[in-house]
């Protein structure tokens, strides 16, 4: 299990970039147009600095919705690849079959 303050501080990231995804996603593009005014462009990017770093979708970490561990984690499934063995050999995971041979 991961420490608990780690999960919250993700959440809070999480949060933020909610919070700020449509100014981020405006600003940037108005600094990426390249047949806009050289000022406007300049004043985009300034405001872009402003919006807190934990505003930025790439400092938000993937992490097990079960245990929370940050490794290891399958998009698919959403868990970890622990959760996923246990989670698929108790069939909690539908289509998922442990294979041998």
């Amino acid at each position: 299990m991961a420490k608990l303050s780690s999960i919250n501080k993700n959440e809070r990231r999480k949060k933020l970039v909610k919070q700020y995804a449509a100014k981020l996603a405006k600003l940037k593009a108005i600094a990426d147009d390249t047949s806009a005014d050289e000022g406007d462009r300049l004043m985009a990017r300034l405001k872009m600095a402003e919006i807190p770093r934990n505003a930025n979708p790439t400092r938000v970490r993937n992490r097990c919705s079960t245990t929370g561990r940050p490794r290891g984690y399958y998009r698919k499934f959403g868990v970890n690849r622990i959760e996923l063995r246990n989670l698929g050999n108790k069939g909690l995971i539908p289509g998922l079959t442990k294979s041998s041979w």
